[in-house]
């Protein structure tokens, strides 16, 4: 299997490609791509770490190579957001570098499994379907837009709220990945009943989670760990 990591060098893609080195199937290629200048020394130090991997680097030039003959293609490339912004203001930051890097995986391995994680998920996931659309290789089983994140923060919320072992809730979330269309499905929840006042205070902190992160970090990112921790279990089942 080779999996390619499209923002490697960013805070997400490091975490994510931290994990991917120790989860992928022995044999893998990890193969990772940013146009920051510090991603052969992220793969040089992955290198180090002793699972059967083999990680390799490339830098701004050298997408294509990057891509070629991947099976499954994750995107955290782009800018984070900052306080005071929210995800549809990232949109013309990072509309044009999505269509950048689709072009490039339509070109080198059209066949591949893309997990778009670059914000704004609702946007850009369609940036994406366009330009395999446009190229005559478009399959909807094969983009997706990775949203998970919405997923586990509902866990652990609801665990945290109801003093319930985190690993045994299950909370199904719906929609999208941006303020009101993150619809958590509260009354799926089994072993757990919510008051409406409780189903109000959850759905809003779901919902507006991305933003508790951005504030604490005082301008120092978004979420990255959380949000590799979970880009590598939805990528590696």
């Amino acid at each position: 299997m080779k999996v390619a990591v499209l923002g490697a060098a960013g805070g997400i893609g490091q975490a994510l490609s931290l994990l991917l080195k120790n989860s992928l199937p022995a044999g893998s290629e990890l193969s990772l791509y940013d146009v920051a200048p510090v991603v052969p020394g992220v793969a040089v130090d992955l290198s180090h770490i002793p699972t059967a991997v083999a990680v390799k680097g490339f830098g701004k030039d050298d997408l294509d190579a990057a891509l070629s003959g991947c099976d499954v293609v994750l995107i955290p490339a782009g800018m984070p957001r900052k306080p005071g912004m929210d995800r549809a203001d990232l949109f013309n930051v990072n509309a044009s570098i999505i269509q950048t890097l689709a072009e490039g995986i339509v070109k080198n391995c059209p066949k591949a499994m893309v997990g778009v994680i670059t914000n704004p998920v609702n946007g850009t996931v369609p940036i994406v379907a366009e330009v395999f659309k446009k190229a005559g290789t478009y399959d909807p089983a094969r983009v997706f837009g990775v949203t998970t994140l919405d997923v586990i923060r509902a866990e652990t919320f609801v665990a945290e709220l109801k003093g319930l072992d985190v690993s045994q809730v299950k909370v199904p979330v719906i929609g999208g990945h941006s303020g009101t269309t993150i619809l958590p499905l509260l009354s799926q929840v089994e072993g757990a009943t919510f008051s409406d006042e409780e189903i109000a205070a959850l759905t809003t902190r779901i919902q507006n989670a991305g933003t508790e992160v951005v504030e604490a970090k005082a301008g120092g990112g978004s979420a990255t760990l959380s949000m590799g921790e979970r880009q590598h279990v939805s990528a590696y089942h």
